[in-house]
């Protein structure tokens, strides 16, 4: 892997939009404050043009995207990208981009989740660059900072970092209409609100193991966007593992959006592709909109899917679109234990190649 050079206080931080843009006003007014919360902090920001403009779910065209993106790679005063939203079409983009240009360039730090998966996976699995999955931009609006915020900071600074599961989470409301609106309403009232965090947070063990200790080459992000590259010219997901098996490979998988058929389909893919050969274990975070079809949990399905594996599994994790979540280095070598419903993660750079 090649990791980057870490940040630093003075440094600057770009941001950009690959999805979709920030055009809702109480999201325009949380992105200035983020951005004055980040230079409060030390950092120096640079915005590319497109973060503030929306048309049918896109900041801009695939082509401009990318170039926007490249501007970012290409300025060796940006030292972290962090993107400004997701979205759905960030696979658009990836066609824009000169992977082979990109390969010669020094790696940065990018932090991003959900749509951003795509990016991020494919510079993981095909160019071998780490980055950070954690929020998107916007949430460096709340005050104060949420502990997982400053990690993910931590993480692109170098520094040795042990998480812990958090004691609570977002409740999850079924409609998704509904659940945004309560959203912008909550955060109309307050532009610096943090996590409503009301929910107990209890990781599981699927195999009812008492103690689950991993270690391995973190590789994953939403799956709903993974599914979509399977397949495809940027699937080297097989490569990639063969390559780093002697590391051991942890899968990470969260979802925006699937139901019990769906998730189950998608598992039903991705272990006969060989996905999960070498793996160390899979760890499911919490699922933000999961519909419930023929009576079957978001567990029973993910337990129906890979009955026949033989690694741990931990499911209810502090990743992904369930607030708040941990940051995942994609490409880093991190340990995880689950035990007693808590967990932990740890990271530590020195321990990285």
């Amino acid at each position: 892997m090649k990791y980057p050079e870490s940040l630093k206080k003075g440094d600057t931080i770009g941001i950009c939009a690959p999805s979709g843009g920030v055009t809702n006003e109480v999201d325009k007014k949380r992105l200035d404050e983020a951005i004055k919360n980040l230079k409060n902090m030390g950092y120096k920001i640079i915005e590319t043009a497109s973060v503030r403009k929306d048309e049918k779910g896109r900041s801009n065209t695939g082509k401009k995207r990318a170039q926007e993106f490249m501007e970012l790679l290409e300025n060796e005063e940006v030292k972290l990208i962090i993107f400004a939203n997701g979205g759905d079409y960030l696979l658009e983009m990836i066609d824009h981009l000169d992977l082979e240009k990109i390969k010669k360039l020094k790696p940065k730090w990018m932090q991003g989740y959900s749509d951003i998966t795509g990016l991020e996976f494919i510079f993981n699995t095909i160019l071998e660059m780490p980055s950070i999955y954690c929020d998107n931009v916007k949430s460096y609006a709340m005050k104060p900072l949420y502990k997982n915020l400053t990690d993910s900071l931590k993480i692109a600074s170098g520094k040795f970092l042990k998480q812990e599961s958090f004691e609570k989470c977002e409740e999850v409301i079924e409609n998704i209409e509904e659940s945004f609106a309560k959203d912008e309403e909550n955060k109309k009232e307050n532009i610096n609100v943090g996590y409503s965090l009301t929910k107990q947070t209890k990781w599981i063990n699927i195999n009812n193991e008492s103690k689950i200790e991993i270690e391995g080459r973190m590789i994953g992000g939403c799956l709903d966007v993974i599914q979509r590259i399977v397949g495809t010219k940027y699937d080297n997901i097989v490569n990639y593992i063969n390559k780093y098996k002697k590391d051991g490979i942890i899968w990470y998988l969260e979802s925006f959006n699937t139901s019990s058929a769906e998730l189950t389909r998608i598992l039903w893919q991705f272990k006969n592709s060989g996905f999960f050969d070498n793996a160390q274990g899979i760890i499911f975070g919490r699922p933000l909109f999961f519909k419930k079809e023929y009576e079957t949990t978001f567990i029973e399905a993910i337990t129906q899917a890979l009955d026949d594996i033989q690694i741990p599994i931990i499911c209810n994790a502090d990743i992904g679109h369930v607030a708040p979540q941990m940051a995942i280095v994609n490409g880093g070598i991190m340990k995880i234990i689950s035990k007693n419903g808590k967990g932990d993660i740890y990271y530590d750079i020195g321990q990285q190649n």
